[in-house]
């Protein structure tokens, strides 16, 4: 079933899907070795950690709005996705020359702005390339290619380094992946929107939105506030005993997990419905956060935590995201995205910042267990709105 579904996917998703498998090849290659990097080689501590991971994915949040406005104001997306692989391929080799934290803030600050650029304008152009029954499957597949990319691009990291090459060399290998993933955008060809059968003046106003889709977010902000930069997991893993050259190697692990589980997980949210798996999949963050601020702190209870990550990876992040367009018609799909993107990633900033100053001047369990009470939260808040709006 599974097959049949994937030969009969528009030529648009495959697309889409090889250009996120490509770039996140690239961007993996370089996100296990970065914190280790900035720490050690730039001389930052957590909270600096935390600062340029927060700055970073706010000011990609802040575009994946303006990005989505644009898309539908001028109903074009291409050159916005085209402009937002871009950035990050020719500001990646640049953290070759960084000397101090600074100039790492400002490389990473340039990944984000592409990503922000991309994220909606992809998004959107993925929803409009099937029908609604198809969404769950869609953007669950479109998930699984972006984390095999992220299974592949540490694998390469750690080859590298095997060979004698030395940390900083990685972020040249890295430009490989990144063009060919531009080359690949050209052959993109958008689907056409259907106009509206009765035209409205447009609005990109959060309150011009649905209520449902409105009261959907406040869960994911909710969320998002404890969703820290994964980079702390990373940190942790390292402190528990996992060998620095192994962090990549782990990281792999974890997304070839996420890959194979969110096809089959999203999918399932056409048959059965998006709320209950979407739910389970906060709840399982929930207990992973609690699990690595309680008992997580040898090697095979981390481990056995970490594949409760991948779980609420898998389930979660196609799912989430076929639910703004569920919730929204056509004409502010891209409107939505930009909210929604907009939302988890704003909230990042605060959610870093809290969980580094925790994590710093209390320990990390106080961080962890933070993080386990929003998904409990935002959990709490969906299922009682969801039920208001009698949403499947």
């Amino acid at each position: 079933m599974i097959l049949n579904s994937l030969i009969s996917l528009p030529k648009t998703v495959w697309l889409v899907g090889l250009i996120s498998f490509l770039n996140d090849s690239a961007s993996e290659m370089i996100y296990p070795i970065l914190p280790f990097y900035i720490i050690s080689v730039l001389g930052a501590g957590p909270k600096i950690l935390g600062l340029i991971e927060g700055i970073a994915e706010a000011t990609s949040s802040l575009f994946k709005l303006l990005s989505g406005i644009l898309i539908d104001k001028t109903q074009t997306s291409k050159i916005f996705i085209l402009i937002g692989y871009a950035l990050p391929s020719v500001g990646r080799p640049i953290l070759y020359l960084a000397s101090g934290w600074k100039l790492a803030l400002w490389v990473r600050f340039f990944d984000r702005l592409g990503k922000g650029l991309r994220t909606t304008p992809r998004d959107t152009l993925l929803a409009l390339s099937v029908p609604e029954n198809k969404r769950g499957f869609t953007f669950g597949f479109h998930r699984s290619l972006d984390n095999l990319g992220a299974f592949i691009g540490p694998l390469l990291t750690t080859l590298i380094l095997s060979m004698g090459f030395s940390i900083k060399s990685v972020f040249l290998f890295a430009v490989i992946p990144s063009l060919m993933a531009l080359v690949l955008i050209f052959f993109i060809k958008a689907p056409n929107r259907e106009p509206p059968v009765t035209p409205k003046k447009f609005n990109w106003f959060f309150f011009s939105l649905p209520v449902k889709f409105r009261r959907y977010l406040y869960a994911y902000a909710l969320l998002s506030l404890g969703n820290s930069s994964d980079l702390f997991i990373l940190l942790r893993a390292k402190e528990i005993g996992v060998p620095e050259q192994y962090i990549p190697l782990l990281w792999a692990v974890l997304s070839l997990s996420i890959s194979l589980l969110g096809t089959p997980l999203s999918s399932l949210s056409d048959r059965i419905g998006r709320r209950v798996l979407l739910i389970s999949s906060w709840l399982i963050y929930g207990l992973f956060n609690l699990l690595l601020a309680t008992f997580a702190t040898s090697l095979i209870f981390f481990f056995l935590s970490l594949s409760l990550y991948g779980m609420y990876k898998g389930m979660s992040e196609g799912i989430e995201k076929a639910l703004v367009a569920d919730m929204v018609d056509v004409e502010h799909t891209g409107i939505a995205f930009g909210w929604f993107n907009l939302t988890g990633g704003l909230l990042l900033l605060p959610a870093s910042m809290i969980f580094g100053w925790l994590y710093q001047h209390y320990n990390y369990s106080s961080a962890f267990l933070f993080s386990a009470t929003c998904c409990v939260l935002a959990s709490s808040y969906a299922w009682f709105n969801f039920h208001k709006t009698n949403l499947s």
